[in-house]
């Protein structure tokens, strides 16, 4: 997965946003270990890795009670063209910085690597956790994904080719989002709800946006929750998420607010 995770773009809006609160200090970079150019190597060895050919049943299949419900939920895609269906597109973006906003109206606060150094670290490195923990049960079911099985547009278009010759199950995007939604949760446990809320529809958008199905996204979240539950064993990331709860709460004092329009995005996810 994270081999197909893009590099965007760098955004600056929560960097401004922060320079122009009163008596707000910013904290060096910090520097992070990298597997290749703009990918964060993670906390955990191959080793210590759950397998999610374990762990995971194989998907369902066509003709059985749990297919039909993946095609009934997948009729989310017919939001083409929707606030929601655009949400969804953004969603789909996990290149940083940009990727570090995804939480921001959730934790209430700003996220940059400049003003939250050890939470941007957190989740670069434990974004490549949670990504190559679904890549052996992609490979071994090889499930198509639902816009090559029902010939209809997905959200990322540009990103169709890759994906067709990649595995639909598990979510990768969805053991990424419910991982961190987990974190978060650690980080700042009075935000546990909104951040949990978020990394449901985080996973609802992969199915909105017609490159999952359903069953895809459930088992993410399995996926997900077995990466943080090993994540808890590593030195470093307890000092991490222990740092980031510290950054997070000094920004909430200071009054700082997140730089994304977080109004449009809570109307766009109950679209």
């Amino acid at each position: 997965m994270s081999s197909r995770v893009s590099t965007l773009g760098a955004a600056l809006a929560a960097t401004t946003l922060l320079a122009g609160c009163a008596g707000l200090a910013t904290t060096p970079t910090l520097s992070t270990p990298e597997i290749r150019a703009g990918v964060a190597q993670g906390y955990l060895d191959a080793q210590d890795m759950p397998d999610s050919v374990t762990l995971l049943p194989p998907p369902p299949a066509e003709g059985s009670h749990a297919f039909h419900a993946d095609l009934e939920a997948s009729e989310l895609r017919r939001l083409r063209g929707s606030p929601r269906w655009e949400q969804a597109a953004r969603d789909a973006g996990l290149g940083f910085p940009e990727a570090a906003g995804i939480f921001e109206c959730a934790l209430g606060v700003p996220v940059s690597e400049t003003a939250t150094p050890h939470l941007y670290r957190l989740l670069r490195r434990t974004r490549t956790d949670a990504a190559v923990v679904s890549d052996p049960a992609k490979e071994k079911y090889a499930r198509t994904r639902p816009f090559v099985a029902n010939g209809e547009p997905t959200c990322t278009p540009d990103k169709e080719e890759g994906l067709a010759r990649n595995g639909s199950y598990p979510s990768g995007h969805t053991s990424i989002g419910w991982a961190w939604a987990l974190i978060l949760s650690e980080v700042a446990p009075a935000r546990s709800d909104p951040i949990l809320a978020r990394g449901r529809s985080y996973g609802e958008s992969r199915v909105v946006c017609n490159v999952h199905w359903r069953s895809d996204v459930a088992e993410g979240r399995t996926m997900g929750a077995a990466v943080v539950a090993r994540l808890h064993g590593n030195a470093d990331f307890r000092a991490d998420v222990a740092a980031a709860r510290n950054e997070v709460e000094t920004l909430a004092a200071q009054g700082a607010r997140p730089s994304r329009d977080c109004a449009a995005e809570a109307s766009a996810l109950e679209s």
